[in-house]
């Protein structure tokens, strides 16, 4: 650990972004062994995953962002937080409209596999972004990549399942599946960089982040996780948020 909190802010966001995309590469690998998984485990695994990213955009990347002494803090937050979130908004829209997923057998596997790659991209520069804005403790940023990797598991399972059902090999299926966190990787380092490079960029990167993290949440986790159940998903949401929350308060 000692090791770890030493290395510069690129570095570490480079780790822990390599960790987030190996639980979505572990999610894909389930592709192996298994048919479908239950939709109550799905259901609890994306639910607390949403409520662990809900406090990390609060504690982990708003918080900081308030507290960097930022003038006119309020236009600063407010604006990255929406242009953060608008982000996510027209992706979704954009991915949507593609002429490329017209086909009606498989546009639907092929907007999830675009969907949950895009939305990765945010997310691997919330990582980075956080790992340049902690400093030597880096507790944060550590449980918000925590956080995120929770959330990547099933989202591997999302792209490799679906695939895989629609005629493709079982390794095809893991590699594409595993593909899409690949890109966090990317982000993430580049993230880290920008706010390296130009510190007065951090309250605004913070809360972009924090903005995008939160459509992802509300236009994507929210909704698949209580379909399938809407009792456990509030159970997973909550303890997710107090897990979160909890950590962050008794370690940062």
């Amino acid at each position: 650990m000692e090791f770890f909190v030493c290395l510069p802010g690129w570095q570490q966001a480079l780790i822990a972004c390599t960790f987030t995309w190996a639980m979505t590469a572990a999610g894909a690998s389930l592709v192996f062994f298994f048919k479908n998984i239950g939709p109550s485990a799905f259901s609890f695994m994306m639910s607390g995953a949403s409520g662990i990213m809900l406090a990390s955009a609060f504690f982990s990347l708003l918080l900081p962002a308030l507290e960097s002494g930022v003038r006119f803090p309020h236009l600063a937050l407010t604006a990255g937080f929406v242009c953060g979130g608008l982000l996510i908004v027209l992706a979704d829209v954009a991915v949507d409209r593609l002429d490329l997923f017209r086909a009606a057998k498989s546009r639907p596997v092929a907007v999830t596999c675009a969907a949950v790659t895009i939305h990765n991209i945010p997310e691997g520069m919330a990582v980075g972004v956080a790992f340049a804005a902690a400093g030597p403790g880096a507790v944060a940023a550590l449980m918000l990549a925590f956080g995120i990797g929770v959330q990547n598991f099933p989202e591997g399972m999302c792209v490799a399942f679906p695939l895989r059902a629609n005629g493709c090999s079982r390794f095809k299926s893991f590699f594409i599946g595993q593909l899409s966190g690949a890109v966090e990787i990317a982000a993430g380092v580049s993230g880290a960089l920008a706010v390296s490079f130009v510190s007065g960029v951090l309250p605004f990167a913070l809360s972009f982040s924090a903005g995008a993290m939160l459509a992802v949440v509300c236009s994507e986790l929210i909704p698949q996780s209580f379909a399938r159940g809407k009792l456990k998903a509030a159970v997973g949401v909550v303890a997710g948020f107090a897990l979160m929350m909890a950590l962050d308060i008794a370690l940062g």
